[in-house]
């Protein structure tokens, strides 16, 4: 199974809200990250869907610097999904 296939398959998850944000920002972005993003979203969608729903809404603080950016990045990216 390739990389991207495997994190579309983790984007499903138990929450409508984070399956539609996930898979949205995954089959637009996901190209476009760098290795290390690459593996901070394998880490974050490793996470329990009520702790990765606070990371995004920003009620919980990430592990990393480079988590951080990477959910800031998520978030703008349904910001604008949503305006568009």
């Amino acid at each position: 199974m390739s990389e991207l296939k495997r994190v579309r398959w983790l984007c499903r998850r138990g929450m409508k809200e984070l399956d539609v944000l996930l898979a949205r920002f995954v089959s637009a972005e996901y190209e476009g990250l760098s290795d290390e993003e690459h593996a901070e979203l394998l880490a974050l969608l490793d996470r329990e869907d009520p702790d990765l729903w606070y990371l995004l809404m920003g009620r919980m603080e990430a592990d990393n610097p480079t988590q951080t950016a990477l959910l800031a990045r998520m978030r703008e990216f349904e910001i604008r999904q949503n305006e568009a």
